[in-house]
């Protein structure tokens, strides 16, 4: 039986010089055409890439809604979220008291392998609720959905939900653009983090990269939402350690831990906007099975194309309009976009795309200035 090099993330083996494309365009067949797509020259590892370019989603959507305009009809809340929420969150205190009440020791073999099975895929599933929640595609109202995700916040058992939406806005308002994305790694990571040690370090410790870096980059305002947000959390977390001990909270914790950390479904956040093979490709989708279990947040391209379309038709955005996004490379495989990330020099922090900012406060779309603080939504919306 043939070798599925795809599960290889398209290398042909892992101890190889400079291997074919990682990523593959969903028309190229390696088994059936003998080329190669096209290679580009290694990027300089001693900086990211600067571009002067707009980035490529607006133009994208602007051209799909002229030629499509039925796209509008996939745009709206899905009521599945709510209920995979709920069974999620409860999953997870439910398996954080059996493990209190059977007195299953924290750096047990089992309490480590439930936490990164069962608590990582739970919580990293939670993450991505969040995600979704926060474009407001669970309900029809804001405050249903900054409710609902203060909700899938409790198994995460640290307060986050709040500060995330509005830093997530940005990076969709302003992709690439330095001091206002906080999805952008620092130069201090490029200059610590450039080699392989820190590309370990780096993948293995993702989720305190992407909590730590954002109250560096840019400090947000504390509104009642994040007031809400820390009290909630933190009056679970009291509760549950009142009545079941440390252990609770401590299963939540490894479990995010777990989730961001060297896991199956964490290939997303590399997998998402690295650079690779020499490409100023911004944006990398994935269509494998591990979609499942992560709100379909691979569909990359598509959702921020249109964050207004839910996870469940983001597949019906792409069979709608496969031109624009069956051309585009795409990896075949998250666990492996980790692996090649940590043993290709030719990808690693230095691997992503910036842009100046235009202004500190606000910034120009479309020749309309618009306030970076604010997101989709405001208070004075509700």
């Amino acid at each position: 039986m043939p070798t599925d090099f795809s599960k290889f993330g398209g290398a042909d083996s892992l101890t190889e010089g400079r291997s074919p494309r990682r990523t593959f365009p969903a028309t190229y067949n390696a088994k059936t055409d003998g080329s190669l797509p096209p290679m580009l020259a290694p990027q300089d590892p001693k900086e990211f890439l600067w571009l002067h370019t707009e980035e490529p989603h607006r133009s994208r959507r602007l051209e799909i809604m002229k030629k499509y305009p039925e796209v509008t009809k996939l745009m709206g809340y899905e009521p599945l979220t709510k209920y995979i929420v709920t069974g999620v969150v409860l999953l997870q205190i439910a398996v954080a008291i059996a493990l209190a009440q059977y007195n299953v020791r924290w750096n047990s073999a089992l309490f480590i392998v439930t936490a990164y099975v069962i608590g990582g895929t739970a919580n990293h599933n939670l993450f991505l609720a969040i995600h979704e929640i926060t474009h407001n595609l669970a309900f029809p109202r804001v405050w249903q959905n900054k409710t609902l995700a203060i909700f899938a916040n409790l198994p995460i058992g640290i307060p986050y939900a709040a500060a995330f939406k509005k830093y997530h806005i940005e990076h969709h308002k302003f992709m690439g653009q330095d001091g206002i994305d906080t999805d952008l790694p620092t130069n201090i990571e490029l200059y610590l983090l450039n080699n392989v040690l820190g590309k370990v370090f780096f993948a293995t410790f993702q989720i305190l990269f992407y909590a730590l870096r954002p109250t560096f980059v840019r400090v947000q305002t504390l509104t009642s939402w994040h007031i809400i947000n820390l009290s909630v959390v933190i009056a679970s977390d009291f509760i549950l350690h009142r009545f079941f001990g440390p252990t609770p909270l401590i299963y939540f914790i490894m479990s995010s831990f777990f989730a961001g950390s060297l896991h199956p479904c964490a290939g997303h956040f590399i997998a998402e906007h690295y650079l690779w093979d020499g490409q100023d490709q911004e944006t990398y989708s994935y269509y494998g099975k591990l979609n499942i279990l992560a709100y379909n947040v691979g569909y990359h391209n598509e959702h921020h194309d249109f964050p207004s379309i839910p996870w469940t038709r983001l597949p019906a955005l792409r069979k709608l309009a496969p031109e624009y996004y069956d051309e585009l490379p795409n990896h075949p495989s998250w666990p492996m976009v980790i692996v090649n990330f940590i043993r290709d020099p030719e990808v690693g922090i230095f691997a992503r795309a910036k842009r100046t900012a235009v202004g500190s406060s606000t910034v120009s779309v479309s020749g309309k200035k618009v306030a970076v603080e604010g997101g989709e939504d405001s208070d004075k919306s509700e």
